[in-house]
């Protein structure tokens, strides 16, 4: 039997990143041929920060729009937007209300962001959130959830909040495990090195994006932070930068980074970074042109989306029948 994966992404930037999609999503384009998968833009949980509406429905179409352009199927694979599927807040509620208060204020991600925020400006949403996450993962009774290690945490939560209602009021919930991502390569800021790719960065000067222009990418690659000297060898606490453009050159090439440290004995930093340029252009030119088309025509991106949340809506509104129905709560006349 084919088991189910279901996984999601936020919608909280303009566009994806390199390590987006060397690290999680050219992983979910794989998984779609191996299981059921459900593939899910969680724009609820975007909801916990202060956004535009304008722009929060503008990043909702450009990740819709990039996940068909890197792979995603939507004949494979259900593709839908969470807040179309109403059942993840109705279920989003009922595991509010069986998790521990202790239980929710231990959770790692909620902690750092709110003290990074303070009390004051955190809202509620963020606390619940991991509340929310688990109902997205168990309406579709998945057996896998494909999710990096900073993850893990909130699978264990799913797992535990899945096991506590099916011995409270019987077996309605699949209890998921964890598809830890192995990432092809540790994608780091090319201005920082030291540290993961990533939008939360101070600056995107070091962030490679799916949506830039090649020129702008190029222009980023050839800019990246290295150190003083020539060789291009791979040495993480040494040559931090070097290392990274290399775990990037290797990552899309499929290549060994000794056979790469091969090619250039001899040569300086300036002809490996013009040739990482390329490799990394060449890769996502086609992505970006599949994107920018699937967003001049809203209406047949939308058209996918709607079929993918009648899909999702399917599936989801059956287990919250089983739910209510194992709750005692009366079905509606």
């Amino acid at each position: 039997m084919v088991k189910r994966v279901l996984s999601g992404i936020q919608p909280t930037h303009d566009s994806f990143h390199l390590g987006n999609y060397l690290g999680a999503l050219q992983q979910w384009v794989e998984l779609q041929s191996t299981h059921d998968a459900y593939y899910c833009i969680v724009d609820l949980h975007a909801l916990t920060v202060e956004v535009d509406p304008a722009l929060l429905r503008k990043r909702i179409l450009a990740s819709a729009a990039q996940l068909l352009a890197i792979g995603i199927n939507p004949e494979k694979s259900t593709l839908f937007i969470q807040s179309h599927v109403p059942a993840h807040n109705q279920l989003g509620w009922v595991f509010e209300c069986i998790t521990g208060f202790g239980e929710a204020n231990r959770m790692t991600q909620f902690k750092d962001k709110s003290q990074k925020s303070g009390a004051d400006r955190t809202v509620v949403g963020l606390f619940t959130y991991p509340m929310l996450q688990a109902a997205d993962i168990l309406l579709y009774q998945p057996e896998l959830v494909p999710v990096g290690e900073d993850q893990r945490q909130h699978i264990e939560l799913t797992r535990d909040l899945a096991q506590r209602f099916n011995s409270s009021y019987g077996e309605v919930f699949t209890v998921p495990g964890a598809h830890i991502l192995k990432s092809k390569a540790k994608i780091m800021d090319l201005q920082e090195p030291t540290s993961k790719m990533s939008k939360s960065a101070t600056s995107l000067a070091g962030v490679i994006e799916l949506l830039d222009t090649p020129e702008a990418n190029i222009k980023k690659i050839k800019s990246a932070v290295t150190d003083t000297g020539r060789e291009v060898t791979f040495d993480e606490e040494q040559k931090a930068g070097i290392s990274n453009l290399l775990s990037i050159f290797a990552a899309i090439t499929g290549r060994s980074i000794p056979s790469i440290e091969a090619d250039y004995v001899g040569k300086g930093y300036g002809d490996f970074k013009k040739d990482v340029a390329e490799v990394v252009t060449d890769s996502l030119k086609p992505i970006r042109e599949a994107a920018l088309t699937y967003l001049k025509d809203e209406g047949a991106l939308l058209e996918i989306l709607r079929v993918g949340a009648e899909r999702a809506d399917a599936v989801a509104s059956q287990t919250l029948a089983d739910v209510y129905q194992a709750l005692g709560l009366l079905p509606r006349a």
